[in-house]
């Protein structure tokens, strides 16, 4: 009786431990699993070969494999790589769209005032009330600019430069202290944010 509960024991010990065994044989990591697919892809390939042969073929097959695997990440890395360069590209698009929105919004005000000084010449009886308007909005639109980073050049009584002026004549000064320099501005020059913009148009002396 006590050797037959001993085999009980026994026989129970063995089961639970075969148990334990089979339970940690069914979860297996991911890179085991991989290695696993992997390395029984090679013995099938190399199977029923000679031994130098199988050693060949699997050296091959588990290239092939690891061809295939690079060859996976490289496509999705060019399909990544495309689809950031024509996000890219419609954000260029949308911002050369909208580049003068800002500047164009803050003009609008000054059109009204344009309309406005229009409708006002026609009725006004006096050409003070004219000359006002016109320099209410003149004053405006220079103060809206100004904001914007437009700044004018003051090119008279200045050294000719050619990367800010376009000497459209030369004309003859008897003052030495003229020669080489600005004495009159036909059209004003302009920075934006100290970028020149655009030229002045003078006339140098001689």
């Amino acid at each position: 009786m006590i050797e037959e509960t001993q085999r009980m024991k026994i026989f129970n010990k063995k089961s639970m431990k075969s148990k334990e065994e089979s339970h940690t044989m069914d979860e297996p990591n991911k890179a085991e699993m991989n290695s696993g697919e992997s390395e029984s892809k090679v013995e099938a390939a190399t199977e029923g070969l000679p031994d130098a042969e199988q050693q060949e073929s699997g050296a091959l097959a588990k290239l092939e494999l690891e061809l295939s695997a690079a060859k996976d990440k490289y496509l999705r890395l060019y399909s990544d790589f495309d689809n950031y360069k024509k996000r890219i590209n419609r954000e260029r698009v949308d911002l050369i769209m909208t580049a003068g929105q800002d500047v164009m919004t803050s003009i609008l005000p000054m059109l009204d005032d344009m309309e406005r000084a229009i409708k006002a010449m026609s009725e006004a009886k006096s050409i003070d009330a004219v000359k006002e308007g016109i320099q209410l909005v003149y004053h405006k639109m220079k103060t809206i600019t100004e904001g914007k980073g437009l700044k004018p050049m003051n090119a008279v009584g200045t050294d000719f430069d050619a990367d800010l002026h376009d000497a459209i004549a030369n004309v003859p000064v008897t003052d030495e202290k003229q020669k080489g320099k600005v004495i009159e501005e036909i059209e004003k020059g302009y920075y934006l944010n100290e970028k020149v913009i655009r030229h002045a148009k003078v006339i140098v002396g001689n």
